[in-house]
């Protein structure tokens, strides 16, 4: 198998999952946070991301405080009547330890990939995305499969972002884009932590210099980065006067009108693009795994052998 064959077909099938999510999403809306509950959501990486901008998106909606953490850094002084904690692989370190810790306290759901994993021993409920799950370590369809069931779950009408993802997989990237040599990120409330999460894939995949900030943020200092090699590339409805300030500086600008999700898609795609420009593997990126399990943080459920059994396949 070629290099990056598993996230190019992963990317490819976003779609596809989108439409499994929003069906499922009836059908598990009794383990979702009901209207009025105060949540905290939680993920590592890529997954935190996903949770900020859920959390974002719910608490704009008025369906209760809603607050997203790294699962290694939960204010758990605070009272919450449900955690939620996203996680591909059901076996990484901070998120058992958090489970673990607040077990009989507070009502916890876990979103996973892997749903025989050691997370379905912690948490109270999982949802099961294991159809979203994937065989590269870069991670794409299955953050993106679990925001757009939480998006679901809030009552949005995915129609449109699937299309979206439909034209996002499949219309070719702009040239001019794969010859930048910065790239900037910019986004707005629950479109913030897309952007953050775009960065990362450019990051990962191709050790690309990429940034990221609230849109209004970076006029504030990180605008000074940006120059004739740069791709400033905001998420949603830019602020006005951004466009205008970005052509001061000589970098590309661009802001599409498509679903910030579906727009998202298409940053996995320029990530994978450069990683091939560059001879880099996105399948497998230097420095990282598929989770993250501390050596002295054994991983322990109700059944220690099959968690290993899981530990060992993530």
């Amino acid at each position: 198998m070629n290099a990056a064959a598993h996230v190019i077909t992963e990317i490819a099938s976003q779609p596809e999952c989108w439409t499994r999510a929003a069906e499922l999403a009836d059908s598990v809306a009794d383990r979702l946070p009901h209207p009025g509950e105060r949540v905290a959501v939680v993920g590592c990486g890529t997954s935190y991301c996903m949770a900020r901008a859920y959390a974002a998106l719910r608490e704009t909606a008025g369906l209760g405080e809603t607050d997203a953490y790294p699962a290694s850094e939960v204010a758990l002084g605070r009272r919450y009547d449900r955690i939620v904690a996203i996680t591909r692989s059901g076996t990484t370190t901070e998120v058992l330890r958090l489970l673990g810790t607040v077990a009989g306290r507070v009502p916890t759901l876990a979103v996973t990939g892997v749903p025989t994993a050691p997370v379905a021993h912690r948490a109270d409920a999982v949802i099961d995305l294991g159809f979203a799950d994937e065989q590269s370590v870069l991670q794409t369809r299955f953050a993106t499969t679990a925001l757009q069931l939480l998006r679901a779950g809030l009552g949005t009408d995915l129609t449109l972002s699937i299309a979206d993802g439909e034209l996002a997989v499949a219309e070719p990237l702009p040239r001019s884009w794969r010859e930048r040599r910065q790239f900037t990120f910019l986004g707005s409330g629950w479109t913030t932590g897309l952007a953050d999460e775009a960065a990362f894939k450019l990051r990962e995949a191709a050790r690309a210099w990429t940034e990221s900030y609230a849109a209004m943020e970076y006029r504030h200092g990180p605008i000074t980065i940006s120059d004739r090699s740069s791709l400033v590339w905001a998420f949603g409805d830019p602020p006005a006067g951004l466009e205008d300030e970005v052509a001061t500086t000589g970098a590309l600008f661009t802001a599409d009108a498509l679903d910030p999700v579906a727009s998202l898609v298409r940053a996995q795609r320029l990530a994978v693009e450069l990683a091939a420009r560059r001879g880099m593997n996105p399948d497998r990126p230097r420095n990282l795994s598929r989770s993250v399990i501390l050596a002295r943080e054994p991983v322990r459920g109700l059944d220690g052998a099959a968690d290993r059994a899981a530990a060992g396949r993530a």
